[in-house]
């Protein structure tokens, strides 16, 4: 079952979440986090996802901070990124935690693409989280400086225009305990069915592994 649910963070700002429930008793809780894009069908999917694997997955729409409703083609880059850099990260920090004590259904993943996978890099290094999948965030590789204090997978292109391989070899130095996927011929956003650059092999063996992975996290 899915509908969409209110939140409020900390600083009383209220923003939508969608919100994906399994048939039974959840085994955790899996945030995922946006693109630059907004709310958008890619993340509801990923969310029906999960929660057709048995765990309560919530979306929140990041962007509500700016105005609700907002989403973007995913030609509209610009005004994507203008979106984004007009949040600050102790409000996006917020409005993650307000999706992470939405439910008490026992340990929470977090997960998230290309601006939502640097939010989960950041989130591990930052909030009460279980693990974290980051999907090709592009800023990853600038902020080194975060610590991850939980287990976390990284997944990433190597034809990813805006992550260079060499970027992704700084992350796997930096992190050398994390997990690191890199898929031969994919390109940035390779796991999103609605962008020229989706990679069905590739978003297929990418999910096995993330619902691997919190799998082992959270049981």
């Amino acid at each position: 079952m899915a509908k969409t649910i209110r939140l409020k963070a900390a600083d009383g700002h209220e923003l939508d979440a969608y919100l994906a429930e399994p048939v039974a008793k959840p085994l955790g809780v899996v945030v995922v986090v946006q693109e630059i894009f907004g709310l958008t069908a890619h993340i509801t999917r990923v969310a029906d996802q999960y929660a057709a694997e048995g765990y309560l997955a919530i979306a929140p729409a990041m962007f509500d901070r700016i105005r609700e409703r907002i989403v973007l083609e995913y030609g509209e880059v610009q005004k994507g990124i203008e979106y984004m850099q007009q949040l600050k990260w102790p409000n996006t920090l917020a409005d993650v935690q307000a999706a992470i004590d939405a439910h008490d259904a026992g340990g929470v993943a977090i997960t998230g693409f290309c601006w939502g996978g640097t939010v989960t890099h950041v989130a591990a290094s930052e909030l009460e989280v279980t693990c974290a999948v980051a999907y090709y965030g592009g800023a990853i590789a600038r902020m080194l400086d975060k610590r991850p204090r939980v287990p976390i997978m990284y997944h990433f292109g190597d034809q990813d225009g805006s992550i260079p391989l060499a970027d992704i070899e700084k992350i796997k130095i930096a992190y050398p305990d994390a997990v690191v996927h890199v898929y031969t011929g994919a390109g940035h956003g390779f796991s999103c069915e609605d962008r020229q650059s989706f990679s069905p092999p590739d978003a297929r063996l990418a999910f096995a592994r993330s619902l691997a992975f919190i799998r082992e996290q959270l049981a």
